[in-house]
């Protein structure tokens, strides 16, 4: 990527390539995006951000923010996607948009069993999982969501801090007692003794699943709906996801 460039929407021809965008990335038809192009135009008017990145002409990621509430000093994220290795710049143009309007915080969801989503939001930018929202949207129709129960884990990043990364460790982790098996039979969550940590494991690529065994997919969506939903009634923390598909659960005391 030689030319990669990052700068907001105001035209409409920006809002109609980014609505196509996402309906290429999210599977819908493009006369149905996630987001339309005019309902776009509307949130940067209100005072939102449209982000578009482009490799010289083409569009290759993009990102939507509004305010929340004025005292709250905080933005939600709306939608975004990029290819890979892109995500961390578009963000990091998101965030100084925000920060430069006076934002402290940003918050979205993602979907909790598509575990490289996890990392991308906790190891990379140290966002941390505050609430688990469960089937948020109802049921979907687009090409990745379809049929599927949209459980949703709550991401909020402080825009102005560097958070420490968790003092869980992997040698912890296995260490520790199974509570929970998984559906393919495996341990799907462990607990340390000293009720400091909760760890939770997701399917390697639930997407996939979705299309070869839909059932076995749902499966997973309610098993790992029962442990972090106590977990985060109990005050954890969503801080960590590991490379190999594990959450780390911190008690709220103890998150950085």
């Amino acid at each position: 990527m030689t030319s990669l460039s990052i700068r907001t929407v105001h035209e409409t021809a920006g809002f109609a390539a980014v609505a196509d965008y996402f309906s290429d990335v999210w599977k819908t038809p493009r006369s149905a995006p996630p987001l339309l192009p005019e309902t776009l135009n509307s949130l940067a008017h209100a005072g939102g951000a449209v982000h578009a990145a482009y490799d010289g002409d083409r569009l290759v990621g993009g990102c939507v923010a509004v305010f929340g509430p004025p005292a709250a000093r905080e933005t939600y994220s709306l939608l975004a996607a990029a290819e890979r290795g892109l995500g961390p710049r578009l963000k990091e143009a998101q965030r100084a948009w925000a920060v430069g309007l006076g934002a402290r915080t940003m918050r979205w969801t993602f979907d909790p069993l598509v575990g490289r989503n996890a990392r991308f939001n906790f190891a990379k930018l140290g966002a941390e999982g505050t609430g688990y929202l469960v089937d948020f949207y109802g049921p979907m129709a687009d090409g990745v969501n379809d049929g599927d129960e949209t459980d949703r884990l709550e991401a909020t990043w402080d825009l102005t801090g560097t958070r420490r990364p968790s003092a869980a460790t992997a040698d912890g982790r296995e260490a520790a007692p199974v509570t929970h098996r998984a559906p393919d039979g495996g341990p799907l969550a462990r607990r340390d003794p000293g009720d400091r940590y909760v760890w939770c494991r997701v399917p390697e690529d639930v997407v996939a699943l979705r299309v070869t065994d839909p059932e076995l997919a749902l499966g997973w969506r309610r098993a790992v709906r029962e442990v972090l939903t106590k977990a985060f009634a109990e005050g954890f923390t969503a801080t960590d996801m590991s490379r190999d598909g594990w959450y780390t659960l911190t008690r709220r005391e103890d998150t950085p």
